[in-house]
């Protein structure tokens, strides 16, 4: 077993390296923006532009990996997502600003797809389930780590978008070196939007709403955290504080689900979420900005959690070989409503500042809680003993869902890979 985990050490290693990085990046893009006075509307398009690379990166990406096999594919993605932050930090210039957050969320998008498809390729169904959850570690260690090093150096500086580009070369360093086969080639999965939609309403709106919600409290938290009055480090640890909520209430909410109609968990997961956005408001007005820690963690406890429910929820009206299309398709649905999501709230920001982009969520997530009561009183709940196991995805939202790992996707009787 030892000798199995040691195996994949330099894929964790240099996926650690990556969200450190780009969790890092993702919070200092907002901040050196706001200290260049660009808008909250030029902020809310350079934060769509990051998702609307993702999504193609999702789309265009296996058709690269397959043609250039995994090591060239990552040394190409990791070398163009290495130059992006410099040129941010060399250029302020909203257009190229927006092009560079594209392309660094389609070369993400390509590398963590590597990364777990390469997991995918040495995991057996007895280490699925231990490598899966060993990932969701990294990626919120590594996220978490990223949020921290805001404090290394001022994000009106040069040091903090050279250390974003030394760590994301690093990160080519354990993958280069490694001894393990390279995978077969990616697969391309076809996503039927409409008929995922037919499958489950509640799963597909539900991880649009997530995009739209999530995605604005990626790009403009840290500039919503500095604007109430705390300093950089202050920011820093307001965004650890949801990370972690949502990192600790993923156990408990999947739990939960698995013993209650996901559809009434879901309902109050949104109403929590909406309750820890009105405090997050009321908090960002108050005068007292160590109140948007607890209110954070609230925060982080429901909206980050709410992915992972509604997927859950989809499978559980899918089959078991349906579960890689369903997951790719609902991830189509979450990058849709993350592209829109920071342009639509950056619009609210000039009429009542930037506490109301939380106005903005919390009526987003009161929106679906309505949607939610109206398909409960449409479609009986799926019987317990129907429903397939809850997985929590993971927190940082920075690449493609690890759905090739999900444990729920290993074929009954599959042969252990050598």
């Amino acid at each position: 077993m030892h000798r199995t985990f040691a195996s994949f050490v330099s894929l964790y290693l240099s996926t650690a390296i990556l969200l450190i990085g780009n969790g890092l990046l993702g919070s200092l893009v907002p901040l050196r923006a706001d200290a260049d006075h660009l808008s909250a509307t030029t902020l809310g398009w350079i934060g769509g532009a990051y998702f609307a690379g993702f999504l193609a990166g999702c789309v265009f990406c296996p058709r690269v990996v397959r043609r250039a096999g995994h090591i060239r594919s990552f040394g190409a993605f990791a070398a163009a997502a290495s130059s992006a932050p410099l040129v941010l930090a060399l250029i302020v210039e909203p257009l190229t600003w927006c092009f560079f957050r594209a392309l660094t969320g389609f070369c993400f998008a390509g590398l963590y797809m590597v990364i777990e498809s390469w997991i995918n390729e040495k995991a057996t169904n007895e280490t699925r389930g231990s490598l899966f959850s060993i990932y969701l570690i990294v990626n919120f260690i590594g996220i978490v780590l990223g949020q921290l090093l805001l404090n290394a150096a001022s994000p009106a500086g040069f040091v903090l978008f050279a250390i974003v580009s030394i760590l994301t070369s690093a990160a080519l360093i354990p993958v280069s070196l490694t001894r393990s086969v390279q995978p077969a080639p990616i697969q391309t999965v076809n996503i039927d939007v409409r008929a995922i939609y037919r499958l489950s309403p509640v799963g597909f709106v539900g991880c649009f709403v997530v995009g739209l919600t999530n995605s604005p409290f990626w790009t403009m938290g840290p500039v919503f955290a500095t604007r109430a009055g705390l300093d950089i480090a202050g920011a820093s640890y307001f965004m650890t504080s949801a990370i972690l909520g949502g990192a600790l209430a993923q156990w408990p909410v999947g739990r939960i689900s698995d013993r209650v109609d996901r559809r009434k968990v879901i309902i109050g997961v949104c109403l929590v979420a909406a309750v820890g956005e009105t405090l997050l408001m009321l908090a960002g007005s108050s005068g007292h900005p160590w109140l948007l820690l607890p209110a954070g963690f609230l925060f982080g406890c429901s909206a980050l959690t709410l992915y992972s429910l509604c997927v859950a929820h989809a499978n559980d009206n899918a089959g078991s070989r349906e579960f890689v299309s369903v997951s790719s398709g609902l991830l189509v649905a979450y990058a849709g409503g993350a592209i829109i999501g920071p342009v639509a709230a950056s619009w609210v920001t000039p009429l009542l500042g930037f506490p109301a982009i939380f106005l903005f969520m919390a009526s987003i997530h009161g929106l679906f809680v309505l949607f939610v009561l109206y398909r409960i009183t449409r479609k009986e709940s799926v019987p317990a003993e129907s429903r397939a196991d809850f997985v929590s995805i993971a927190i940082s939202r920075t690449g493609p869902d690890p759905v090739e790992l999900d444990p729920r996707n290993s074929p009954p009787g599959a042969a252990a890979a050598e």
